[in-house]
């Protein structure tokens, strides 16, 4: 009898330390999803095919704008704040430069040339704000007190987007292709006193085939089929955004409001469209 009840004792042990193992074990974190999503995150940029400036037979610079407001372009905009999934452009660059520093920023003072080189503090002190204000304690003999608010900076104030590209007709392959050269995001400026909007603000210019490097792995939301993977890399490959023509490179180096305002100016960003599309048309009609 005592013998039985001996292994039953330690049968008993046994089982409890068993127990008390499994329940240390983590489970992992759960999958948000049906299946492992690992094809766009190991994905690699597809370089440009080499092109050689004697067979370059036409060449124009344009400018354009991207409003994040336009519905085709609010995937750019969404979501404000990350997601286990997505984030949206400008988190996506502000990591890529301060964080991971694999993307360098210019200083859009000096143009758009992509000379001066900001420093990462330069590039994080951009949209902070910092007010001097007079406060009282909160026991006595609540005596005033100076102190500084520092207001971080707002990744929703981003509403657009200024590209460089250059459209290139190469005789050897015979296309008439667009190639983006450098982007800028542009921040709203808010009267911090009324609330107001006061006017856009160049942040910096980013060299876009060396930002190329970060987008390939940033997934983005696709409205028509949210199985189907879409990076950040090709919506700009695919041209899946609006925009609007703000400047072609002219004699005067202007920009198309500087002459003409109004409807006037969307009609002549739509001609030098229509100008830049006749181009290629023309070639195989003569």
């Amino acid at each position: 009898m005592k013998q039985l009840s001996f292994i039953f004792s330690a049968a008993f042990l046994i089982l409890t330390f068993n127990n008390s193992m499994n329940a240390q074990v983590l489970t992992p974190t759960p999958r948000d999803g049906v299946y492992d999503k690992i094809h766009y995150p190991n994905r690699r940029v597809v370089q440009y095919a080499h092109m050689r400036e004697a067979d370059v037979m036409f060449q124009r610079r344009v400018w354009r704008m991207i409003d994040l407001r336009e519905k085709l372009n609010q995937p750019l905009y969404y979501p404000i704040k990350p997601t286990n999934l997505r984030k949206n452009l400008i988190r996506v660059i502000m990591d890529a430069v301060l964080t991971e520093q694999s993307v360098r920023a210019y200083d859009p003072m000096m143009g758009d040339d992509f000379i001066g080189l900001m420093t990462t503090a330069e590039v994080a002190n951009i949209g902070v704000r910092r007010d001097s204000v007079t406060m009282t304690r909160p026991y006595p003999p609540y005596e005033p007190f100076d102190t500084v608010i520092t207001t971080s900076f707002d990744p929703s104030n981003v509403k657009q987007y200024r590209i460089k590209e250059d459209w290139t007709f190469e005789k050897q392959r015979s296309v008439l292709e667009p190639r983006i050269i450098g982007l800028c995001p542009l921040m709203a400026v808010i009267d911090p006193n009324t609330g107001e909007f006061r006017d856009y603000k160049q942040m910096f210019w980013l060299y876009f085939p060396e930002l190329r490097k970060v987008l390939i792995n940033e997934e983005v939301y696709n409205p028509y089929n949210f199985g189907q993977r879409l990076t950040y890399d090709d919506v700009f490959m695919k041209r899946q955004f609006s925009s609007l023509i703000y400047k072609v490179d002219n004699t005067y180096d202007r920009r198309i409001e500087d002459y003409v305002k109004g409807l006037d100016a969307l009609l002549e960003a739509e001609d030098i469209k229509n100008t830049l599309m006749d181009y290629e048309h023309n070639l195989w009609e003569q």
